[in-house]
């Protein structure tokens, strides 16, 4: 198969059309070997030596991600912790790094804490202005702008292209955070990123069965320096992939372009009613005209604005938290890109100094019938809102004659 010709639904749907020569299976055999045959003069013309580098049960999942981004190298990762990390474990103490405000948190705590404890000079900046980047930015000395659209868990947007452009002005390198857009909506190294990252525990594996993550690097950047640092950090710290979780990724992404065209079919249903409801103050959806960031959504995301939006809630927290506490269908949980829905009341999770409003519930929409998770999220609404009011008569007292 052609990966430069094929239409992503077929990649995905077939894997690249692997076959095993041997015995003619289509799906792959889990390899589970640590070790690998030297050859009778000492030398690996196998090209493999030890499994925590050169698992063969790696080589079709990276293909077909690699394939869906269009890029020159994918390398799976554990976690998607482990391959964000990787990128920055692959710099040197005192290299100067951009990163947004608005961003998965465990990131974020990461590079506050220990990215700066080994050196790194970290700052957090609004990514979604040009204008920021462009103050920000330290020509000669920030070696890596990292930016994540659309955004958790506000869902702002970045402009890819235009980052990609300051950035490489300024000598530094751009690696995008595509999780929640996934390459059937973004292909952020067509717009000028040199790696894209993926937590495939979410959208690209989307089961939630497994956890992993994936780097791509552009084509043209494989032998890079940086690019081959970022190979040592996999290969030395160890942050890979078991045979099993590789082959469970596999299979998810081949109803990746199944399971993303409903999410974001549903997302976009639900965004458009909530932001009607009077018991929702505010809708954060990149597919709403209203909302910030849309312009560029629409410019650089095709097919749909993906699965996740979040609510803010009338009421306050504790309204939030009990409108979460009365869904029936949307699961409390943390995760996103999964077949079922996700409800989370995100500052909760985050803590001191999260981004998120204390009003903010963060959804993630599954491939269950969009009517359905609407009616089951309204009528969490609709209870919440009775209680508060009765609590209110209540607290009122009677009324006077």
């Amino acid at each position: 198969m052609d990966r430069h010709t094929a239409h992503p639904d077929t990649i995905a749907a077939q894997a690249l059309g692997w076959t095993d020569e041997r015995t003619r299976a289509v799906i792959p055999p889990i390899h589970v070997s640590t070790t690998y045959l030297r050859d009778e003069d000492n030398q690996y013309r196998s090209g493999r030596v030890y499994a925590r580098a050169d698992n063969p049960a790696f080589d079709q999942a990276e293909a077909v991600v690699n394939a869906l981004e269009g890029g020159g190298q994918a390398l799976l990762f554990a976690s998607g912790m482990a391959a964000a990390t990787a990128v920055f474990q692959a710099l040197a103490p005192g290299d100067h790094v951009l990163a947004p405000k608005v961003m998965y948190w465990s990131l974020r705590n990461w590079l506050v804490t220990f990215a700066t404890g080994w050196g790194l000079d970290v700052e957090l900046i609004d990514m979604t202005s040009p204008e920021a980047v462009r103050a920000a930015l330290q020509p000669g000395r920030t070696k890596l702008v990292w930016i994540e659209t659309p955004a958790n868990p506000l869902w702002t947007v970045t402009d890819i292209e235009a980052t990609a452009q300051l950035a490489h002005a300024a000598g530094a390198l751009l690696a995008v955070d595509s999780t929640v857009a996934t390459p059937l909506l973004t292909q952020p190294l067509q717009l000028g990123a040199d790696i894209v990252m993926h937590a495939a525990t979410k959208y690209l594996n989307g089961h939630s069965d497994l956890v992993a993550g994936v780097l791509v690097v552009r084509e043209g950047a494989v032998e890079s320096d940086a690019w081959q640092r970022v190979r040592k950090v996999r290969a030395q710290v160890g942050g890979t992939l078991g045979s099993f979780e590789a082959w469970l990724l596999l299979r998810g992404l081949r109803t990746l372009h199944l399971r993303v065209r409903a999410a974001c079919a549903s997302a976009m249903q639900i965004a458009a009613h909530f932001a009607q409801d009077a018991d929702v103050a505010e809708v954060l959806y990149p597919g709403l005209p209203q909302c910030h960031g849309h312009a560029v959504a629409a410019r650089q995301m095709h097919g749909g604005f993906g699965g996740m939006l979040s609510i803010r809630v009338r009421g306050g927290e504790a309204a939030a938290i009990a409108v979460a506490a009365r869904t029936q269908l949307w699961k409390r949980a943390t995760s996103l890109g999964g077949t079922e829905s996700l409800i989370e009341h995100r500052a909760s999770v985050e803590g001191p100094g999260t981004p998120a409003p204390p009003d903010l519930l963060r959804l993630s929409v599954g491939i269950e019938d969009a009517g359905d998770l609407i009616a089951d999220l309204t009528q969490a609404l609709r209870a919440t809102h009775d209680q508060s009011d009765a609590e209110k008569t209540r607290s009122a007292g009677p009324a006077p004659r």
